[in-house]
């Protein structure tokens, strides 16, 4: 009988992950109990069809311990020629009642969120992701920032 269960539950798994037909990179790195304000993500990212248009997304998951509705990232795409360029993104993460936007069915939530569209890769790229998180009033970002897990960049092709 287990097992059974379990090749079920791969087969689930395989059907899952194979139905994603448009992601060509999907990553996540973990942050620990809290990102502090100087840890920067970084990923390499594959070579990719310079013929072929993308979509890239920052990937969130964070927990019932994120304090704000909100979340600011500097994110930082580095072409192959040492040019980076630097964008300051908002993002929603919660409801005004504090529940957690985002899918999943437990108390961790998992956001896609926008970075930019129709992209061309031409070589090898990197992207660097900081979290920027300030409280009302105050000019030094958050420390520790407590409630996100983990940190994901992912590209799907464009249809």
């Amino acid at each position: 009988m287990r097992i059974k269960n379990s090749g079920i539950l791969l087969l689930a798994g395989i059907l899952l992950f194979s139905c994603d037909k448009k992601r060509v990179f999907d990553q996540y790195k973990s942050v620990g109990s809290a990102w502090h304000k100087d840890s920067i993500v970084s990923f390499d990212l594959p070579v990719l069809d310079s013929t072929k248009k993308f979509n890239l997304f920052v990937n969130i998951r964070d927990n019932n311990n994120y304090p704000f509705n909100n979340l600011f990232l500097i994110v930082a795409l580095e072409t192959p020629s040492g040019f980076t360029k630097v964008d300051t993104l908002e993002y929603q993460m919660a409801e005004p009642d504090g529940t957690l936007l985002g899918n999943g069915f437990s108390d961790i939530k998992e956001s896609k969120l926008y970075y930019k569209e129709d992209v061309k890769f031409t070589g090898k790229y990197k992207v660097h992701i900081k979290q920027a998180v300030r409280q009302s009033g105050k000019i030094p970002g958050v420390e520790a920032l407590q409630g996100i897990t983990d940190v994901g960049f992912r590209i799907e092709q464009k249809d």
